[in-house]
């Protein structure tokens, strides 16, 4: 039997994203939500949320209510009901019993098993790269329908659900095309059409082996609390593997959904690099403080910080904000771009240099130190002395990096400066 696609002509598309709270979803699982989704709105397609708590003995505690924070944070909003697969498994039961009924499943130790003929072809144009891709019976694995608790696999379930729920484009990871087969063997039994597929390369880490805890494959929500944007992880997440052509690289979310094609997913395996992140994060920090918004993100990220929220609701705060967007790679670097406190104490030789850049300053500016007067007597000093203008910086400031002087002078004025260069 030679079995179709369920993308007819004109139909409309419809993806899902069906994770497991087996375990909070990490970047990796989480790319695959926006991409199904980034081509549903592409397409003016449904994009459906299916929650695949069949296993019931792995569930961890929190993991379902993180799924839904994760995609409310990222902006990915899911059409319709949440389905739930622990609430059809009558539904799953009764298809069970139609294959027992055919001879196409068995039973064995309390499950129920499915073998597939030897002789059967399974062939598939995958969307990711428009390859064939094909396997023989012989080369699938007997598999699990129904297990002895009474709940379906993987592969029963998400068949069937896929079929209901009218499903046109699985898209998922590469590591299914090896249950592809099993996939396929059942739409071909029940006698439905099936869906296309598109297997999406798996991410690597910098050693080009898969990605792990210790690559950076954390959690979206992770990453929300160490001051990364959604507009910049969801940019990141779309460039591993997705390439719409052109230089450009910073992409909001309207854009990505204008452009993305299945067809400009890369073949090649994707490499996490958390520089490329931090660059993407700077740059979105900067357009917020462009549009105005970066102040709204800050006081969002830092509340409950009696002391942040204070300085975000005081007379500086916008000049505050404007000195450290700049040199912000995420949301929580303003802390300690603002913070006063020294990083060390002087040495002797860093005490001279600091009283005497003190008394040049005092004689040049003397008690009007002005932004366009203080800058060029610091210059002057840094000409006359030989003393690098890094070096300056640290001595009024305490501080290696941070904001900047003319910046700092406007915030605190002469006597922070002061204070630092006695010591």
């Amino acid at each position: 039997m030679q079995e179709t696609s369920a993308m007819k002509e004109n139909s409309k598309v419809k993806v899902r994203f069906a994770p497991s709270p087996t375990g909070i979803p990490h970047i990796g699982n989480t790319r695959t939500a926006l991409f199904n989704f980034l081509f549903a709105k592409h397409n003016g397609g449904e994009f459906i949320l299916r929650i695949e708590d069949t296993d019931q003995k792995r569930i961890v505690n929190g993991a379902k209510e993180a799924i839904f924070e994760i995609l409310q944070w990222l902006g990915i909003k899911h059409d319709g009901e949440v389905v739930y697969q622990s609430q059809r498994l009558d539904l799953y039961r009764k298809y069970v019993q139609e294959l027992l009924d055919k001879k196409i499943a068995h039973e064995k130790e309390g499950a129920i098993w499915i073998k597939v003929p030897e002789e059967e072809k399974f062939e598939w144009e995958d969307k990711v790269g428009n390859k064939k891709i094909s396997f023989v019976g012989k080369d699938v694995d007997e598999f699990v329908i129904l297990k002895s608790d009474g709940y379906p696999t993987y592969h029963l379930a998400n068949v069937i659900d896929d079929h209901l729920m009218e499903i046109t484009h699985v898209i998922r990871g590469e590591e299914w095309i090896s249950s592809t087969p099993k996939h396929i063997y059942l739409y071909r039994v029940f006698g439905w059409d099936r869906p296309h597929f598109a297997h999406l390369p798996v991410i690597l880490g910098p050693d080009k082996t898969k990605l792990s805890k210790r690559h950076g494959a954390k959690s979206a929500l992770d990453y929300k609390a160490e001051g990364y944007l959604p507009e910049a992880l969801i940019n990141f997440m779309a460039l591993l593997g997705w390439n719409p052509g052109g230089d450009q690289e910073q992409f909001s979310f309207e854009e990505m959904i204008k452009l993305f094609k299945l067809e400009d997913i890369n073949t090649a395996n994707p490499v996490f690099d958390i520089k490329k992140l931090d660059w993407l994060n700077g740059l979105w920090i900067r357009t917020l403080d462009e549009k105005g918004k970066l102040k709204e993100e800050l006081e969002e990220f830092y509340a409950g910080n009696k002391r942040m929220e204070r300085e975000l609701k005081g007379e500086k705060s916008k000049i505050m904000i404007k000195a450290s967007a700049s040199r912000m790679k995420t949301l929580s670097d303003f802390q300690s771009l603002i913070n006063l406190k020294r990083q060390r104490y002087l040495t002797e030789k860093e005490k001279e240099t600091a009283l005497k850049l003190l008394d040049f300053l005092k004689k040049k500016l003397g008690d009007k130190w002005e932004n366009e007067k203080l800058l060029l007597a610091m210059k002057d000093f840094s000409k006359s002395e030989g003393i690098p203008f890094k070096t300056i910086y640290f001595l009024m400031s305490g501080k290696e990096q941070g904001i900047g002087l003319l910046e700092l002078n406007e915030i605190y004025g002469k006597e922070f400066f002061i204070k630092n260069l006695k010591g």
